[in-house]
């Protein structure tokens, strides 16, 4: 049986007002095509939906039953319809990001307040990960974006933007002192105790690349899984530590830390936005990209 979906619309409203007249007001079509469209609605069905009554129309007992399942279905539409026009004007939706400690708190915090502000009922949910992870958090189609620091490497569907650049350095507290005013070499890393990230993190392999390419090996004296467990060992005295620069500044300007000086500075890196041309962008993820840009 081949029936029209949009008799069955008509049926919804002239059950649901008990009028033919009041149906044809409420779709904006005339009353001769809502009669129209009930008679070949029944005609396809093989069975009368209405009766006529002083006030108006009836439904049958085999109209009730349709009207029945009709107007579950016909509801569940006009829910989704309003749904989704929440989300086109950003009334309510999901972002998923994937993003590190760093990344969250040197870039991607304060536009999540703004965007917040904005649009309260918007949820957000961040995935906290290392690059790497978030890479595939990104292939699985998890999150809709990431932040995440270069450098990477990905598969050619990730389109990845540059926001922000970020300085890699080793800080020290007061126990070595007497390092503040040296020009150090690389390969003096190899004679202290030094404290970075875990090696599953893209910075502890960025530090680990520059320094193999000029023949220095690290040989920690702790791993650690964040930065700033790393800036608090090191205020300790505990040994000298590898961090982004933006860990250490509140340190470094207090004294507290001292920044140490080698020969050849440390190469830049940055910051990156990075999506898959294979995974849908929603408004409101679209939305709060716009807003970083």
């Amino acid at each position: 049986m081949n029936v029209n979906l949009e008799y069955y619309k008509i049926f919804y409203y002239v059950a649901g007002f008990g009028s033919f007249t009041k149906a044809a007001e409420e779709l904006c079509i005339s009353q001769p095509a809502v009669s129209q469209g009930i008679k070949l609605l029944e005609t396809n069905l093989g069975s009368n939906l209405f009766v006529r009554t002083q006030k108006g129309v009836k439904l049958t007992p085999e109209g009730e039953v349709l009207y029945s399942y009709i107007s579950r279905g016909y509801e569940t539409i006009l829910l989704g319809e309003t749904k989704f026009k929440k989300m086109i004007d950003l009334e309510n939706g999901e972002i998923r990001i994937g993003a590190s400690d760093m990344t969250l708190q040197f870039y991607l915090l304060s536009f999540l307040e703004a965007f917040h502000t904005k649009y309260p009922g918007i949820k957000v949910t961040v995935t906290n990960a290392p690059t790497p992870e978030t890479l595939e958090y990104l292939y699985d189609g998890k999150i809709d974006f990431g932040v995440v620091s270069a450098p990477f490497f990905a598969k050619s569907e990730i389109i990845s933007r540059e926001v922000k650049a970020v300085e890699d350095i080793f800080v020290a507290g007061s126990r070595f002192s007497y390092l503040k005013d040296q020009v150090l070499e690389y390969s003096d890393l190899e004679k202290l105790p030094i404290i970075c990230l875990e090696s599953n993190t893209s910075t502890r392999m960025y530090i680990d690349e520059i320094l193999r390419n000029n023949g220095v090996l690290l040989n920690p004296e702790f791993e650690l899984a964040t930065s700033d467990m790393i800036v608090q060992f090191t205020l300790r005295n505990l040994g000298i530590g590898s961090v982004v620069s933006n860990f250490a500044e509140k340190f470094l300007d207090s004294g507290e830390l001292f920044r140490l000086k080698f020969r050849k500075q440390i190469p830049g890196r940055s910051f990156c936005i990075i999506t898959s041309d294979k995974n849908p962008i929603s408004t409101a993820a679209r939305e709060l990209l716009d807003l970083m840009k």
